[in-house]
Parts: C-alpha cells; sequence; structure tokens
C-alpha cells in the first residue's frame, strides 16, 4: 500500500517536476475533477476542470523557446484547514537559445485531498512567463482584440 502524499509534498512535486520538464507525470498529481484557476491571466483563460485538460495544458510545444529552471525561495504557508496550503515560491532560470535569465515568482492556494489536487488558485506574473517564451506580442494582441469586443 502507498503512501498519500501531503499537501506539501504534492506542492513540492508539482513545482519541481514543472522545473524538471516531466510533463507527463504531472496531470497524476490533480483528481480527476479538479478545479486550477489562474485568477491573474490577462485573458482569463477558463478553469481546468479535468485530469485531461492538465493533460494537454502541461503538454509541451515546439514552437516556444525551451527553458532551462530550477525551484527558489519555497516558503509553504500551512492552514488550519489540513487539505490547504498557501506557497510562495519562484521560478528562476534561463532560456536556452538566448542565454536570458528569468525569474518568475508564483502563489499558489492548493486543496489537496487524498494526496490528489483538488483545487488550485494559481497566481503568476504572466506577462514575464508571455516574455520569456517570445509570446508577449501575441498576448498583448490577443488582450487588446479582447477588449475590443
Amino acid at each position: 500500500m502507498s503512501q498519500v502524499l501531503s499537501p506539501r509534498e504534492v506542492f513540492l512535486a508539482l513545482v519541481n517536476g514543472v522545473a524538471e520538464g516531466r510533463w507527463s507525470e504531472l496531470p497524476d498529481l490533480y483528481a480527476e475533477r479538479t478545479d486550477v484557476v489562474h485568477p491573474f491571466h490577462p485573458l482569463r483563460a477558463p478553469a481546468l476542470r479535468t485530469r485531461d485538460e492538465l493533460r494537454e495544458h502541461f503538454t509541451p510545444t515546439d514552437d516556444v523557446p525551451q527553458l532551462r529552471r530550477r525551484t527558489t525561495d519555497i516558503t509553504i504557508h500551512e492552514t488550519a484547514d489540513p487539505e490547504v496550503i498557501v506557497a510562495e515560491f519562484a521560478y528562476e532560470g534561463t532560456v536556452t537559445e538566448t542565454g536570458e535569465p528569468f525569474r518568475l515568482p508564483g502563489i499558489f492556494v492548493l486543496r489537496v485531498r487524498d494526496g490528489e489536487i483538488v483545487e488550485s488558485r494559481d497566481y503568476f506574473d504572466h506577462l514575464t512567463g508571455a516574455r520569456v517564451r517570445g509570446q508577449l506580442d501575441a498576448l498583448v494582441a490577443d488582450v487588446r482584440a479582447s477588449n475590443a469586443v
């Protein structure tokens, strides 16, 4: 019988899995039915509600620069609810093709039940993320287009 991971352990598996590019493993950290929201996303991206949606979300594409990153500055806050943690962290690294350094801070509010993420509020600097992936101009154009509607 395998041991159920704590919210802290699930968070660390998630952010370190992202940093190490273990994309195929990440969806398994989530419950089959989940609720993942990026409240600060400039286009108000819809919530990710299933493991299959997360599998698609985590599938890397070849049309963006490759990033070499590590997880830094991790602070995990326990809450009165044993299922919920608030975790502060940053990804730091370089864009492989250019050597450009970056720092991408984030805060996750996670609810983990039976070792799986059932809810997550992921707060990121989406503009820096788009810039280091070479997608900032496209994001700005999409934001302008969405405001014109």
